[in-house]
């Protein structure tokens, strides 16, 4: 595991992530063929009829799922580092305040 992934509880991870896929979901209607509710036990899922084949270029739809699973996993990765530099912030203002005293 990343050392920026290290301090961060895995419940944050898992809001981090369940956060991240609603803000997609409620825009679903941008993303034709991502649904609005995702399969149960994932947090993203997509839907591809044969009407989206017929009218899309194949190719095009794998490299659009590829390209957006990775954009989410590196914005997550961001947003991860981005917490925990917040929580060590706030942990040395903390702590701060104790070594002040002595």
């Amino acid at each position: 595991m990343p050392p920026e992934e290290r301090l961060l509880p895995v419940g944050s991870r898992k809001m981090l992530c369940r956060k991240f896929a609603r803000f997609f979901t409620q825009r679903a209607e941008h993303f034709v063929i991502l649904r609005r509710k995702p399969i149960e036990g994932y947090d993203i899922s997509f839907l591809i009829t044969n009407t989206h084949l017929e009218e899309m270029v194949k190719e095009q739809i794998v490299n659009f799922i590829i390209e957006f699973m990775e954009d989410i996993d590196k914005e997550i990765k961001d947003l991860k580092i981005a917490l925990n530099t917040r929580l060590r912030a706030a942990a040395a203002a903390y702590m701060s305040q104790f070594s002040q005293r002595g």
